[in-house]
């Protein structure tokens, strides 16, 4: 059986291009490749190592150097499943995704993301205005369905739209407030005793 040997790993014509005097092929047959010390196409990167199947889209690869140091890239033309849980309890953690400094991204380009669980939770944990948020933005539609729908702000509440806004409870409905203060769009031609033009003209504008 033939050993695996040291070569010389370069893109030549290419002067910026990295190379490596190690490159150490452990495998390779029609089924896949194990490779140390791989070097990308382009020749900016070195890949500590690259294990690649028959289809060259189905990888493992871990980054060593360039544009994607320590970067490791899992890619599949087929479905990625992990599964873990099966000796732990229900109150245990037995799959966490951790980043300690930067994004967390999940993209679908064409398909849904689907969340499942007995408990859902989201909690944004942050100082000041700009952090401590949660963000929902829909092109189309935002649906909440439950036996029990809870909104509690703290500080400010607000509910507003340019079209229409109904609001209907078969049972009964309650509203309490220190002072209620209904405005019309009327104050737009002329003001009220009591005001309300400004906001009128603030609201309208939305």
């Amino acid at each position: 059986m033939a050993t695996a040997q040291n070569t010389v790993n370069d893109r030549s014509g290419n002067t910026t291009s990295k190379k490596t005097y190690t490159t150490n092929c452990i495998g390779s047959n029609d089924h896949g490749s194990i490779t140390l010390g791989h070097l990308h196409k382009p020749g900016d990167v070195i890949a500590d190592v690259l294990i690649q199947a028959s289809d060259g889209r189905h990888s493992i690869v871990l980054d060593k150097d360039g544009p994607r140091k320590g970067c490791t890239q899992i890619t599949a033309p087929g479905r990625i499943s992990i599964v873990s849980g099966d000796d732990k309890k229900e109150a245990e953690d037995t799959f966490v995704i951790c980043a300690k400094n930067g994004n967390i991204d999940i993209i679908a380009r064409n398909g849904k993301i689907r969340m499942q669980a007995t408990d859902i939770e989201m909690v944004a944990v942050g100082e000041g205005g700009s952090k401590g948020n949660i963000t929902m933005n829909a092109s189309e539609n935002i649906k909440m369905d439950g036996k029990k729908v809870l909104v509690n702000a703290k500080t400010f509440l607000k509910l507003a739209s340019p079209g229409n806004v109904e609001m209907a409870a078969n049972s009964g409905m309650k509203i309490y407030s220190s002072m209620i203060r209904q405005i019309t769009d009327a104050v737009a031609v002329k003001d009220s005793k009591v005001g309300g033009k400004d906001f009128q003209s603030k609201e309208s504008c939305k």
